[in-house]
């Protein structure tokens, strides 16, 4: 059997993991990676890097690699791949299961103001603050570029281009991060408002506790959907299931074993 994992966070590097250490038998893993970050974590089993050329391409692809399943694991805010993933399982029939972990729910204390795109953050930036605390990566930036009377605080693991801020400080910074450090660092930099997407997880999440202690207003960005029509599971063990489950010998018909 062959399972594509659409990878590059740390769920999917978790269920790579977890096939590589037997949880499935006789299974060859294709770990598929944006190509995004200059130097990405690599999961074990087989690595590809780039895209496949939308959602044509990825049936394509899925045909000549005779894949048998399809594990979306990918960030949560990425949309297109995961969009194509849906088209191409429907085209050719073979299955997709998405793995998303879960975002975050605010708490009491919390001053949140919830948006649904980056625009829509920025746009809600001059009533809130002036020095912003920008932890929503490298890549669309240009939606905060005509804040000129802001100052900025961007942390992303690899170096932003344009456009960006014009005021603007640069973190080159990957999680996880402690809560001691996110409380340094809002202090230090004088953050007065934190933006950022819904991403969820524990990585990246003490930068709302340290927001929440300061009782600084957070932007926060929504996550899309899954794509409808697509299983949802939230933990790689789950997924882990879902491909033993379609290792049984009748799941593909005319085969005598996996």
């Amino acid at each position: 059997m062959h399972v594509l994992i659409l990878g590059g966070t740390t769920e999917a590097r978790r269920l790579a993991e977890s096939l590589a250490a037997g949880a499935c038998p006789d299974l060859r893993v294709t770990n598929s990676l944006a190509g995004r970050v200059g130097v990405p974590r690599l999961p074990p089993g087989e690595v590809r890097v780039g895209g496949f050329g939308g959602a044509e391409g990825l049936a394509r692809w899925l045909g000549e690699h005779a894949v048998d399943a399809v594990v979306d694991a990918t960030h949560p805010f990425a949309g297109t791949i995961s969009s194509n993933a849906a088209s191409a399982s429907a085209a050719t029939g073979v299955p997709l299961l998405a793995l998303r972990r879960p975002g975050w729910a605010p708490v009491a204390g919390d001053v949140w103001h919830e948006t649904s795109s980056l625009e829509e953050a920025a746009g809600l930036l001059p009533s809130l603050g002036r020095r912003v605390f920008l932890t929503t990566g490298r890549l669309g930036l240009a939606a905060f570029a005509p804040l000129e009377d802001l100052w900025f605080l961007v942390r992303s693991v690899d170096a932003p281009g344009a456009p960006a801020p014009a005021r603007m400080e640069v973190l080159l910074d990957r999680g996880p991060f402690t809560l001691r450090g996110e409380r340094e660092l809002l202090l230090r930099h004088a953050i007065d408002v934190v933006v950022t997407k819904d991403s969820g997880g524990q990585a990246t999440a003490p930068k709302l506790t340290a927001a929440r202690e300061a009782g600084l207003p957070v932007v926060v960005v929504r996550r899309p959907p899954a794509p409808a029509g697509v299983p949802v599971v939230t933990d790689p063990g789950t997924a882990t299931d879902w491909i033993t489950e379609r290792l049984r010998p009748d799941a593909f018909p005319g085969r005598t074993g996996p």
